[in-house]
């Protein structure tokens, strides 16, 4: 059995021809999938967009409103980086729902991965840096509300530090949120998560991979989550427009290949969300399938 796969035609919305925000990669990335065998038919769940109720366990109902509206200020419109439009405002409500579904997923089957997610710099009254909603903020607090887990861990490894999420966590003791980021990349203005892990710029795969490898596993052990969900961003990678790390590509498989393994051989569910990525279409969407290509492997590995 091969992981479930969460998925949605309208993920990739129409953008301005020159803007910089690659919205392209969602739908090339499904397709590349298909094409490495990494994807198929039976594996693909679609999402429905998230419901209120859900979204406003972290946001605002003034903000989601506003922005679902289209009447957000310019200023606020600019600190979020994306033209509101009927289009994107589905993808994000459905991008939500998706982060959702493939927690439940991996619940279920032990793991599971968006081809989506990752928009860790929305707070709960605004939005900030690409990211409109916080999926994985939301996630986590529609399953503690439904009591389907007790504890979840974030493991957020995109080059910029999580800081929509640590901000909203902060007081939550039911939720953990683990950052390894890039100590001198956006945000500015750190926040203060459970575990921080500020890297130095230009930091390689053999000291990267050595970094995470000796916080991770004991912190797993040590917080004993029911579910750990998985920023799996692309942004270290040495090619990246604005990382700042220097990752090769076997770097990052080898990192998910980590993170996916200390989760499973200790029987935690991991669900992943693909983070961020900023280069031509092509190469980013090579680096994007990577945890794709590391959960087929890991879940055979591990009999899922």
């Amino acid at each position: 059995m091969r992981p479930p796969l969460v998925y949605h035609r309208d993920y990739s919305a129409p953008l301005p021809s020159q803007h910089r925000f690659p919205m392209a990669k969602f739908q090339l990335l499904h397709d590349r999938l298909l094409q490495l065998d990494l994807a198929s038919a039976a594996q693909l769940h679609s999402p429905l967009p998230a419901p209120r109720r859900w979204l406003e366990l972290v946001h605002q109902r003034s903000y989601h409103q506003a922005y679902s509206r289209g009447e957000l200020s310019a200023a606020e419109q600019r600190r979020i980086g994306l033209p509101v439009s009927a289009a994107l405002v589905r993808r994000s409500w459905l991008a939500v729902g998706g982060t959702v579904l493939t927690a439940r997923l991996a619940l279920e089957h032990g793991i599971a991965c968006h081809l989506a997610g990752g928009t860790h710099h929305a707070f709960p009254a605004y939005g900030s840096g690409f990211c409109i909603f916080n999926d994985c903020a939301v996630a986590a607090r529609v399953l503690l509300a439904e009591a389907r887990v007790r504890r979840v861990m974030v493991v957020d490894l995109d080059v910029h530090q999580g800081d929509g999420t640590a901000a909203i966590f902060q007081q939550e003791p039911r939720v953990f949120c683990f950052s390894a980021h890039c100590a001198s990349n956006f945000p500015l203005r750190k926040q203060i998560s459970d575990l921080d892990l500020p890297l130095a710029d230009g930091l390689c795969d053999d000291e990267y991979l050595a970094a995470i490898g000796n916080v991770l596993p004991d912190l797993l052990s040590a917080v004993q989550p029911d579910l750990v969900l998985y920023n799996a961003g692309v942004d270290p990678h040495r090619g990246d427009l604005l990382g700042r790390l220097c990752l090769s590509s076997t770097g990052l498989l080898n990192r998910d290949r980590l993170v996916l393994d200390a989760c499973l051989r200790r029987g935690i569910a991991i669900a992943t969300v693909i983070g961020g990525g900023y280069d031509a279409l092509a190469p980013l969407v090579e680096r994007h399938s990577l945890v794709f290509r590391a959960a087929s492997e890991q879940a055979r590995l591990h009999g899922l």
